[in-house]
């Protein structure tokens, strides 16, 4: 059973800094492609940041990019998302999500987490 679980969520103040983490089980990690997505309230789900297998290539929106980075340690089964120069905007529940062998970073991947929050104040 594949497992996707989450952390390092939180409250941070405008200009701040998180990491998150998600650690997965019951799949072969290397061979999934993984993504960060985020839903705040009222709003629609919405891509953040994706890598490859094998971390080959990472994507990420015009909106993050340049403060969100995404990274990957295989031996341990984990993905990354470290946030930089965190705005009120950011507020969301924050999803990792996986797909075998996928370069495409939707909804439509196969396995997600349950999220964290991330609280920005301004």
């Amino acid at each position: 059973q594949v497992q996707l679980v989450e952390s390092g969520g939180g409250l941070v103040q405008a200009g701040g800094s998180l990491r998150l983490s998600c650690a997965a089980s019951g799949l072969t990690f290397s061979m999934y492609s993984l993504g960060w997505f985020r839903q705040a309230p009222g709003k629609e789900r919405e891509f953040v940041a994706g890598i490859t297998w094998r971390g080959g290539s990472t994507y990420s929106p015009d909106s993050v990019k340049g403060r969100f980075t995404i990274s990957r340690d295989d031996a341990k089964n984990t993905v990354y998302l470290q946030m930089n120069t965190l705005k009120p905007e950011d507020t969301a529940v924050y999803y990792c999500a996986a797909d075998y062998r996928n370069t495409a970073f939707n909804a439509g991947m196969a396995y997600w987490g349950k999220g964290t929050l991330v609280t920005v104040s301004s």
